[in-house]
């Protein structure tokens, strides 16, 4: 329990890496109030998990919710008290990995909130940022996060439809297709930023500071193994020789995820592009999260390189033939490449032989993500839009983020707001 207390005490590495992500990938002009919404909907997000998230998300052996349908237990909704009240009237030793099981969710729901913030770069209001993270956090999140980490529906696969039971041991799937998905909604609702699709023709709208997210690149992976970690512990009872291969393994995706990326430019574009490549680390430790503690070296490096390749197509195809404004790829990064993670380990996951049924569970998890969930996010998303407008007002976005809600710039003295990239 004292080491998946340190490794949570990890994960805020991850916010501030992908913050610091996210902010580089979006114009100067806006990051200020990108970092400041990063802080804000983790914020939300903590305190709204907290005092009503937990009782939904629950834990595995602790009270729920559940309804019987064809002869079948579903177990759908934790059944906790608001305010973690129930974890102070169990025996000591469950009440201790309850609080752990919370702290941990605490942060996670943090990093689901912050990551479609990159989605809506340079024209999502704080407002509405910390709506959507209240919404995520007090519901919608917990609700799927039960179903795989607390002991709901997808995790009692095998007990009740003799199939394996959905594995995420990392959070490809309960974080980052959760994340994706919101940020897809995000993107829909908002629309494309002032200048983007000029005659129907996509403007490239460079990054304001790739160094910076390179950095975030090396803060992501100290927090995504932390992360982990926890998560293998906390859900998965990962022993001392796993635990070794979850940091292994993390540092595998990252680097097979970063170097696909930087050969595909370099074969497709005749130079290496620093800022796909920079979504290429974080794609490849997103697709090796699910079977972080699970899966052989040899296993994990084909998840990233794939991963990696695949966000360098996947972002341009958003971006150009689909017409989705995704400053900073959450959409490929998170959800496409979560979605690969999930199937991936399940089709290669050597355990007992079954790799049909572990398979077959994963299918089952990307349906319910692409035909439960995503429904449920983006009905959630138009009602908060109607309540609190998403979008900034026509100049705002050409404006830039800080002037226009934190009335000033991140950069005062010494940036100069360009727009040689981007027709009026």
């Amino acid at each position: 329990m004292i080491l998946a207390l340190l490794f949570i005490l990890l994960m805020p590495l991850a916010i501030a890496g992908l913050g610091l992500i996210h902010q580089g990938l979006g114009r100067s002009r806006s990051a200020a109030h990108t970092m400041l919404a990063t802080l804000c909907a983790m914020a939300v997000a903590a305190i709204g998990f907290v005092v009503v998230g937990a009782a939904w998300a629950g834990y595995a052996g602790g009270a729920s919710h559940t309804f019987t349908a064809g002869g079948v237990r579903w177990d759908w909704l934790g059944a906790e008290r608001f305010l973690g009240g129930g974890l102070r009237h169990v025996n000591a030793p469950v009440a201790v990995r309850g609080l752990l099981v919370l702290c941990f969710e605490a942060f996670a729901v943090g990093i689901v909130a912050i990551i479609p913030i990159s989605t809506g770069s340079d024209r999502w209001r704080l407002p509405a940022v910390c709506a959507t993270s209240a919404l995520l956090a007090g519901f919608t999140w917990p609700l799927f996060a039960h179903w795989v980490w607390g002991g709901g529906w997808l995790a009692q696969m095998g007990t009740n439809f003799g199939l394996a039971p959905l594995v995420d041991a990392g959070g490809a799937s309960v974080l980052h297709v959760m994340a994706g998905l919101t940020a897809l909604s995000v993107a829909w609702i908002l629309g494309p930023r002032r200048g983007k699709y000029a005659d129907g023709i996509a403007s490239a709208i460079p990054g304001h500071n790739i160094v910076m997210v390179l950095f975030g690149c090396l803060l992501a992976l100290v927090g995504w193994i932390g992360l982990e970690e926890a998560a293998s512990l906390l859900f998965y009872g990962a022993g001392a020789e796993q635990l070794v291969w979850v940091m292994v393994n993390a540092l595998l995706a990252a680097s097979s995820g970063l170097l696909a990326a930087v050969l595909t430019t370099r074969l497709r574009y005749r130079k290496p592009d620093a800022s796909i490549s920079a979504n290429g680390w974080v794609a490849g430790l997103v697709a090796g999260s699910a079977g972080c503690c699970f899966l052989s070296p040899a296993r994990t490096i084909f998840l990233g390189v794939v991963a990696g390749g695949l966000v360098t197509w996947l972002v341009e195809w958003f971006e150009m033939d689909v017409l989705v404004d995704d400053p900073g790829g959450a959409i490929s990064v998170h959800g496409a490449a979560g979605l690969w993670g999930l199937l991936g380990f399940a089709a290669l996951d050597p355990a007992n032989g079954m790799h049909g049924a572990h398979l077959l569970a994963g299918l089952v998890g990307v349906a319910t993500l692409l035909g439960v969930m995503l429904p449920l996010i983006h009905g959630g998303n138009l009602l908060l839009n109607r309540l609190v407008p998403f979008r900034v007002d026509r100049d705002g976005d050409w404006q830039g983020m800080d002037i226009r809600e934190l009335g000033s710039g991140a950069y005062p003295e010494f940036v100069i707001h360009a727009d040689e990239f981007v027709p009026r």
